[in-house]
């Protein structure tokens, strides 16, 4: 078996290869490049997922970022178990010939627990006091004090939030570097998420994203040329493509309009009770997962989904089976928007009730994905000040709130999850693959990493 590195350079797109990317267009041109069509929906977790185990959604249980869970009455977003996916992964099925054969995740989701000889992936720690500090877990967990010592701390600001941007990507690049320095895995998995940030607060379609295209650019070109002098072969991925949006839709709100959300008080702010609810929605870019505890409505419900503009695609019980998401993690109701549109999961009419971590990055609380933490509150006066204040109470173990988020789901340009059409706005594979097929699916891209993988 041959060694393999799988670069996952989130949000590129057969159409974002061109003079912009020129290593990953001289790289293409050397192999090849095919359009993946993606699963749905075309989310991280359930994109990586689908492609380490070569199966759908209904079998491997991963129906977004997020889902509601009908036992515990609690919504979960970002879990990091691997035990979640079911279903042989890649390197399991490649130890089957070779018992020795290794693998490395470097910051593919999923990434706790799983049967992976080395891996790194984001993991803060939160005191009881409160405080939230910005960390890595690996595997083994010996190597996290190694890895920091070497490549300084990972800079979590940019890998998710206002800040965020190229610097989370480089680090990943050299931790990616690193282990193939220190162990020389035969399948080395790299997640390089740059590209994700602007192409969706600025839409793809925003002149600036050629300066990111540049940067990842480098970013991939530099791993290129590594692996090549180490005799590892390259293959480029992607998860999906984001498309330009300008409508926002917000079915919780809807749905509080006719009785349906159950409200919470606390301490003057509303909170969403979904245990509580007749039926609510968890959002997920252009995915929203319908969970209804009064059976009574459904039909009601359907009828609510279909009135709201952008609405696309809205499956149930009985033909969710068609798009790959006929599990029990699934909404009684699957809705998918069109490609100009996207669902928030506002269920507030008044931002001053908002829930205190709508405003700030709490990517796990929050009862659907939110885009909107990408920003910083332009109504805020002399914001960056207020930031580096409560930096400094942090930093002297004093009490703070970072609550800088802005409540305006309208900043957001771009978005993905349902199936874009045109295929330049799809996933992409770039590699020798061997084949000659206009597209293959999501479903098809594990086949191809196990052939290349010998």
């Amino acid at each position: 078996m041959g060694r393999t590195a799988v670069l996952n350079i989130v949000g590129l797109t057969p159409g974002l290869v061109g003079a912009h990317t020129p290593s990953i267009l001289r790289f293409s041109e050397q192999t090849s490049i095919t359009p993946v069509r993606p699963v749905l929906p075309a989310v991280t977790c359930t994109a990586q997922s689908t492609y380490l185990t070569g199966k759908s959604p209904s079998l491997h249980g991963i129906v977004a970022n997020g889902w509601f869970d009908r036992k515990l009455s609690e919504h979960h977003f970002w879990k990091q178990s691997n035990h979640l996916v079911e279903g042989e992964k890649i390197w399991e099925t490649l130890r089957k010939k070779n018992p020795d054969y290794t693998c490395a995740k470097m910051f593919w989701w999923f990434n706790m627990y799983s049967s992976a000889d080395w891996s790194v992936t984001p993991r803060p720690m939160y005191p009881t006091d409160g405080r939230k500090i910005f960390d890595v877990y690996t595997h083994p967990l010996s190597m996290r004090d190694n890895i920091k010592n070497d490549l300084g701390d990972f800079p979590f600001h940019s890998f998710w939030g206002p800040a965020a941007g190229i610097k989370s990507s480089q680090w990943i690049a050299e931790s990616a570097k690193w282990i193939e320095d220190k162990q020389s895995p035969d399948l080395n998995l790299v997640y390089l998420p740059h590209l994700d940030y602007n192409l969706q607060r600025l839409g793809p379609s925003d002149y600036s994203i050629e300066k990111d295209l540049i940067e990842i650019d480098k970013v991939v070109g530099d791993l290129i040329e590594y692996y090549s002098t180490r005799g590892v072969q390259v293959l480029l991925l992607s998860e999906y493509g984001i498309t330009d949006v300008n409508n926002p839709i917000f079915p919780n709100r809807k749905f509080r309009e006719k009785g349906w959300i159950e409200i919470k008080d606390e301490i003057g702010l509303e909170l969403l009770d979904c245990g509580a609810s007749k039926a609510f929605a968890i959002t997920d870019h252009q995915v929203s997962h319908i969970y209804i505890n009064d059976k009574s409505i459904k039909g009601d419900v359907r009828h609510v989904l279909e009135s709201l503009d952008g609405v696309s695609k809205i499956y149930d019980k009985d033909n969710r089976s068609v798009v790959g998401l006929d599990h029990s993690r699934s909404g009684d109701l699957v809705a998918f928007s069109d490609e100009k549109s996207w669902f928030s999961y506002y269920h507030w009419f008044d931002d001053s009730k908002a829930p205190d971590f709508a405003r700030c990055v709490d990517v796990h609380r929050k009862y659907g994905y939110d885009p909107v933490e990408l920003f910083l509150d332009p109504s805020q006066p002399l914001i960056k000040g207020r930031i580096a204040l409560n930096l400094l109470k942090k930093k002297l173990g004093l009490r703070m709130l970072m609550d800088v988020i802005p409540l305006d789901a309208g900043l957001v340009k771009g978005s993905h999850g349902s199936l874009p059409a045109n295929q330049d706005d799809w996933a992409v594979l770039i590699g020798d693959i061997g084949t000659e097929s206009d597209f293959i699916e999501a479903t098809d891209v594990h086949a191809y990493l196990l052939q290349a993988c010998g």
